[in-house]
């Protein structure tokens, strides 16, 4: 788990992290965490579902007031074959909303339908609906095919009863031209999305050629999709997260599990470890002493963000 974090979709958000570093059926050029080390389509237990589900339950009732518990973990959540048991059992011990972070390669598969069947929001990627950018900016697993997952979130959708939005992330000069930006917006109106959410990276990403869209582009894109959906369904989250107070263990605990998926901004962390009677000098040498994290200036700002192994060595592993 990690968090709570201020979600700029969810309010308060714990984050379940139930995907071990970093497995995912993607190796997104602007991925927060890095390169795709462990790139599979493979299912299997990762983490004891019991541990998961009592975790996340423990420290809920510590916490108190939050507005969604999410699946957002180092990998795809998909890839999690106890995903469906451990929504269950959380929403049977909780009266908290499940969220479920997707890039919803894996939607073909049955088991998988079945489980986000559970939960009360899912939020699927769509950065590319054709073929050649969606293998540029995506980078999937060999043997996925763009075609059959556009047309499996179809499937999902028509017969999904909790919220559906939407989550494309522009990187300047691969899915910010206007043939790409109005392909994407026809097919998210076709699945009816509840919100349709245009990012750009913020964080440090997967490739330091990685440029965030420019003013431009960024209100091309907005237009584009107000057109196709609605002004009131399409949202831009270029901003930083707010700021939060409350988190479960201690304040070094909470900046190594947050990081893990979410870095943080460097006077975020500086700011709450003062407010907890830590110096912050002291805690972030120690940390970096350790190798734990590292420091990363991107776009200005100076970010905070876990140090994994293989993080300097690309050598992807296959299933």
């Amino acid at each position: 788990m990690f968090g709570p974090v201020r979600s700029r979709r969810l309010g308060i958000s714990l984050g379940v992290n139930n995907i071990p570093y970093k497995f995912c059926s993607y190796s997104c050029v602007y991925c927060q965490l890095g390169r795709t080390v462990n790139k599979t389509i493979k299912r299997r237990t990762f983490y004891s579902p019991e541990n998961v589900i009592n975790n996340v339950i423990e420290v809920a009732k510590r916490l108190g007031k939050i507005d969604y518990i999410s699946f957002v973990p180092d990998g795809e959540p998909t890839l999690d074959i106890n995903l469906k048991s451990e929504i269950i059992g959380i929403k049977e011990a909780l009266n908290v909303p499940i969220a479920v972070f997707t890039n919803a390669s894996l939607l073909w598969i049955d088991e998988v339908k079945e489980a986000l069947y559970q939960a009360d929001l899912v939020s699927i990627k769509v950065d590319a609906v054709s073929d050649p950018i969606w293998k540029r900016i995506n980078r999937p697993y060999s043997k996925l095919e763009i075609d059959h997952i556009l047309a499996s979130i179809e499937e999902f959708v028509k017969s999904y009863r909790g919220k559906i939005i939407s989550e494309t992330m522009l990187v300047s000069g691969i899915n910010t031209i206007s043939e790409s930006l109005k392909k994407i917006s026809y097919y998210l109106k076709k699945l009816n999305v509840n919100i349709a959410y245009i990012s750009v990276p913020i964080r440090p990403p997967a490739e330091k050629w990685v440029k965030p869209p420019s003013s431009f582009e960024l209100i091309r894109a907005y237009e584009v999709f107000r057109e196709s959906l609605g002004e009131n369904r399409v949202k831009l989250l270029n901003m930083p997260e707010g700021y939060v107070t409350q988190f479960a263990g201690g304040p070094e605990e909470y900046i190594l599990r947050t990081t893990t998926v979410h870095p943080l901004r460097y006077e975020y962390v500086t700011r709450l470890l003062s407010e907890h009677g830590k110096d912050p000098n002291e805690v972030i040498n120690k940390l970096i002493e350790k190798g734990l994290i590292e420091i990363v200036n991107y776009l200005g700002s100076k970010f905070i963000i876990r140090r994994f192994p293989f993080k300097g060595d690309y050598t992807v592993k296959r299933d």
